[in-house]
């Protein structure tokens, strides 16, 4: 495969946002993992600050999975009717929920969380990062999409499966559970759309930057 970044150092030359990003948690304000995992599913396709905002309420009615496996649709629905696409993720959550029922078996494996409704790879990578459970992927969400390919580690592609296994291919596996957030984080506040080029630490490697900038 003809990828930017096959012979390429790509560990050392993004060591800078590893440094400053590792470790630190999602934007979505958890506390648990129960939270985390519904948090996850509504914040598809929605912002994170959107999913933050509902939260409280939300896990104050139902603090448990367990709680939730025992309400039904209609009671549920009002709590995350702000929500994008709230009809079919109501859904799916209750689903979960009544199919685990308790927060100590929710699952921790990509293979297990994949298998559950609305979760994908993406999320899945996501949980097991937020949980400290040993990576199986890299996260490729929105700015991972639009950051990686411009930083010039792989190909520019609109398919979020298609990034993580082309960053897969190129990057170590000993920094996939910290790599995908980093790019993320970076995407978040300086590899904008407009991005602030002069605020990156990532210039002197950077293929948008050298090819379009400097």
């Amino acid at each position: 495969m003809d990828l930017f970044g096959e012979t390429s150092n790509w560990e050392t030359k993004l060591n800078p946002i590893l440094r400053k990003y590792k470790g630190r948690t999602h934007p979505l304000e958890y506390h648990n993992t129960y939270q985390l995992l519904i948090m996850v599913i509504l914040s598809a396709q929605d912002s994170d600050a959107n999913i933050n905002n509902i939260a409280p309420i939300l896990f104050e009615k139902y603090p448990t999975l367990n709680t939730l496996s025992k309400t039904d649709f209609e009671t549920f629905l009002p709590y995350i009717s702000k929500v994008r696409n709230h009809v079919t993720k109501a859904k799916w959550i209750l689903e979960i929920a009544q199919t685990i029922k308790n927060d100590k078996d929710i699952p921790l494996t990509m293979l297990e969380l994949t298998a559950l409704k609305g979760v994908g790879r993406k999320s899945a990578n996501v949980i097991l990062r937020e949980t400290h459970k040993t990576a199986e992927g890299i996260i490729a969400d929105l700015h991972v999409i639009r950051v990686a390919p411009r930083i010039g580690i792989i190909k520019e592609s609109k398919d979020g499966n298609k990034i993580e296994k082309d960053l897969m291919q190129v990057l170590p596996k000993n920094i996939w559970s910290e790599i995908g957030m980093a790019i993320s984080f970076l995407g978040r506040e300086i590899c904008r759309p407009k991005p602030k080029c002069q605020e990156c630490l990532l210039t002197d490697i950077c293929l948008y930057y050298t090819t379009e900038v400097a």
